[in-house]
């Protein structure tokens, strides 16, 4: 106990005798074992308060860095819906490929349909080239 052998505690309990006398020694004995539990009891709180201190401290900074990741997901998700900023890209990308709505082509009409008669065409005669020079 305490680095102490057993000759050391036996010359403490002598020396003890002789300065208390059997009579308060008991009493002595029993006042320095509460003497020891209470500073037991005390570093024993003392090291729990430490813990639960630490446990506090880790805790916090947990906490800490899920608000962290909190702010930085709610930062990224109002720059996503910002919509004067969206806005503004796709101008960007539309002016990058030229697709500005005052130069896009009108479309034509369509073209009318073509009419597929299965009545057969008249004959068209041939003109002869040699009546073209007689005239």
């Amino acid at each position: 106990m305490f680095g102490m052998g057993i000759g050391e505690i036996l010359l403490i309990v002598i020396i003890a005798i002789l300065f208390l006398g059997p009579d308060k020694l008991p009493s002595t004995m029993v006042d320095i074992a509460k003497f020891f539990r209470s500073v037991k009891g005390t570093v024993s709180s003392a090291k729990a308060t430490l813990e639960e201190e630490m446990k506090f401290s880790e805790m916090k900074e947990s906490a800490l860095n899920y608000k962290k990741e909190l702010t930085d997901a709610s930062a990224e998700l109002e720059r996503m819906t910002n919509v004067t900023e969206i806005g503004s890209e796709l101008t960007g990308i539309k002016n990058d490929f030229n697709l500005d709505t005052d130069s896009k082509p009108t479309p034509s009409a369509p073209k009318e349909p073509e009419v597929i008669t299965f009545a057969p065409k008249a004959k068209q005669q041939p003109k002869l080239e040699f009546e073209d020079e007689k005239a």
